[in-house]
């Protein structure tokens, strides 16, 4: 019997019906000679600490580091039964086919249960890039051989097991330590999220230090032949800092009266050139969730659910949890299918398919840089736009756009830069006259966030310059500015944080190392990792921002610098890219971090930690001392009489903010 092992119930159902497994049983499909049967996410987990030693129940700092001997999984309690029914058809197999998602994770899904279930029988990897049926139908015709995707599995062991000894032995020393210095909440460190969490630490530092400062800006309103357009001053050097503001208000002054009296701009010199921009490649998933939380202010779990209920549910485009932008050349084949689909699907695109060269091809078609995903875009079948609800439109009509641009020519325009001279001062005007829509016709242009005076101006169209025109001069502008701080992150722009860590990083030898990984995190993962911080109280939503708690900034303050150094976990997932290159061994890696764990233990067990703990407030029922305790919802204030007195107050923020209470997950959980 030929059994498939899929990731969940729909992706099985989808098989089964390719396959004509169509007679329902429990837990699975089967037909003649194959059955389909799924997982529900991860059947099985690592075992705890308390799994390795009813010592460990209680947390100790004697005890640490816990590192396992023999590495132990066992299934959930909430999906047994469904284990069960794997575990009895695994039994019965004569051939096992791995249908869970073509990724790191999906390989750990199901080799962890082959693992545990003691199978040892032939395994052949279906490798899946769409859930329509001829995308299915396709991957059934080219299974990969098991061993092609083993290092996978081992990659994903390597990072399991990482997380598990960086979680559970460190957020177990910190909390203690922390205890002993007066803090009351868990210290929950994680391989990723602690500089996941670092990032938002400091940019929230850097936002609360910053000074403003006061400058001057001059626009001069100018026209010639009917039209009007603008020209800023440029402030001559002496009165400017770095980034070339005015930061003298008698000499901005001093300028803008002279223009006024001077009345007419002599032109000095113009020059034009015509910028050609390519089409942007079709979305990974980061640059998804990115544009997401600008365009539409999705959250990224969000972003991910749609991106995979479009994958899943839809069956409109491809697999989402991509880490490629790029597509392979053998689907130039399949063009003219999409596209024909994508007008069954929505006919109104009619007039803009026509005008599509099917047989260009843009950068995106690269083999050399197509990962083990490839780019997300619309698949070969009609979607019905009607089952989908507002914001999955949305999402699936952003990752049609980039596929349809593809298809368009360049967008050009012509930039034009025009010197002036007025009053014994420069000025500059830029302008900007399209010359080919081209892709922008299909896109979004950015929205008014994205936009501010500065770009406005140099969108202007200007009019036909030469050198020695005269221009009268209208309206004079002094501007009494200030410098800004930074924004504080979205969730969009942590993402990209994440992906481009290595600008954070300052050793110059590992800058350059981690210039083109993927950062810290992988595409699948880094949602859950910024929810998780949410969910533990360290990361507060604010609009569309996300600061960082009190709990926060102590934990940062609390961990040695490695561990919230990006740089470190930026390596770290080299290593895991080399297991899965098969150039790094799994027992080495994970042998290089069980000794780096003892270390920092050993180097940390006597040490005393010198915290920055909020004040106590007042029980507000009592008047008593409070205390900081963490709940099932997140971090909060307690009254220390409690039980007697059940007074609690939410935290506060270094900046005034209440951290709003969240569902968190338990420490022993730390990634």
């Amino acid at each position: 019997m030929r059994v498939f092992l899929c990731e969940k119930p729909s992706q099985g159902k989808d098989i089964a019906r390719v396959l004509g497994a169509v007679q329902r049983g429990n837990g699975c499909y089967s037909g003649a000679g194959v059955v389909v049967t799924w997982c529900i996410g991860h059947l099985v987990e690592a075992v705890p600490p308390e799994g390795y030693g009813e010592q460990y129940k209680r947390w100790a700092i004697e005890q640490l580091p816990i590192l396992p001997e023999r590495w132990r999984v066992e299934s959930k309690a909430a999906t047994a039964a469904q284990f069960k029914v794997v575990q009895q058809l695994v039994a019965k197999a004569g051939e096992l086919v791995i249908a869970t998602d073509a990724d790191r994770e999906g390989e750990m899904i199901a080799r962890e249960i082959i693992d545990l279930c003691g199978y040892r029988g032939p395994i052949q990897r279906l490798w899946l890039s769409a859930l329509n049926d001829a995308s299915i139908r396709k991957a059934l015709g080219a299974l990969k051989p098991s061993a092609e995707t083993l290092p996978l599995y081992f990659s994903a062991l390597a990072r399991s097991r990482a997380d598990w000894l960086i979680g559970m032995n460190l957020s177990r020393l910190f909390t203690l330590l922390g205890r002993q210095a007066g803090y009351t909440g868990v210290l929950s460190v994680g391989r990723v999220q602690t500089p996941t969490l670092k990032l938002v630490v400091d940019r929230d530092r850097e936002i609360a230090r910053f000074v403003s400062v006061p400058y001057w800006a001059v626009d001069v309103l100018l026209s010639h032949a009917g039209q009007s357009f603008t020209a800023s001053w440029i402030p001559p050097e002496g009165s400017t800092d770095a980034a070339g503001r005015c930061l003298q208000q008698p000499v901005a002054q001093q300028a803008a009266d002279r223009i006024r009296a001077a009345r007419d701009a002599q032109v000095v010199s113009v020059d034009t050139e015509r910028v050609r921009e390519a089409p942007p490649l079709p979305f990974d998933l980061g640059t998804l969730q990115e544009v997401c939380s600008r365009q539409l202010g999705l959250d990224v779990q969000e972003t991910l659910d749609i991106a995979q209920a479009l994958y899943e549910t839809h069956k409109a485009t491809t697999y989402p949890r991509s880490d490629s932008g790029y597509l392979p050349e053998s689907m130039l084949a399949e063009v003219p299918a999409v596209l024909d689909a994508l007008l069954v699907t929505d006919p109104s695109l009619r007039p803009l398919i026509g005008q599509l060269d099917r047989n260009q091809r843009s950068r995106a078609w690269n083999d050399g840089k197509v990962t083990a995903h490839h780019g997300i875009i619309p698949t070969l079948e009609p979607a019905n736009l009607s089952a989908m609800n507002e914001k999955e439109l949305a999402v699936y009509r952003l990752i049609r756009a980039h596929y349809l641009a593809q298809f368009l020519p360049h967008h050009e325009f012509d930039r034009t830069v025009a010197q002036l001279a007025c009053g014994g001062q420069s000025l500059l005007a830029v302008g900007k006259q399209i010359a080919v829509i081209g892709w922008r016709q299909v896109l979004a242009t950015p929205g008014p966030d994205d936009a501010d005076g500065e770009d406005a101006q140099r969108s202007q169209v200007l009019p036909a310059l030469h050198a020695g025109l005269s221009c009268p001069v209208g309206k004079v502008d002094l501007k009494a500015l200030k410098t800004l701080p930074p924004k504080p992150y979205t969730q969009g722009e942590l993402i990209k944080a994440m992906k481009t860590v290595a600008k954070f990083v300052t050793d110059p030898r590992l800058k350059q190392k981690l210039r083109d990984t993927t950062g810290i995190g992988t595409e699948a993962t880094r949602a859950n990792i910024i929810n998780g911080l949410i969910g533990r109280g360290y990361l507060v939503k604010k609009g569309r921002a996300v600061r960082a708690s009190d709990a926060a900034f102590t934990l940062i303050d609390a961990v040695p610098s490695a561990i919230a150094d990006p740089g470190t976990t930026a390596v770290w997932e080299q290593a895991l890219d080399m297991i899965e290159a098969g150039q790094m061994a799994l027992d080495t890696f994970i042998e290089k971090q069980s000794v780096w764990v003892g270390q920092l233990v050993q180097q940390y067990r006597g040490a005393t930690l010198s915290l920055k703990l909020p004040p106590a407030p007042a029980c507000p029922q009592c008047g008593a001392p409070m205390q900081q305790r963490t709940g099932k919802s997140g971090a909060f204030w307690s009254c220390s009489r409690y039980p007697d007195c059940k007074g609690t107050l939410p935290i506060e923020s270094p900046t005034g903010r209440r951290s709003a209470p969240r569902k968190r997950r338990a420490a022993s959980k730390a990634s």
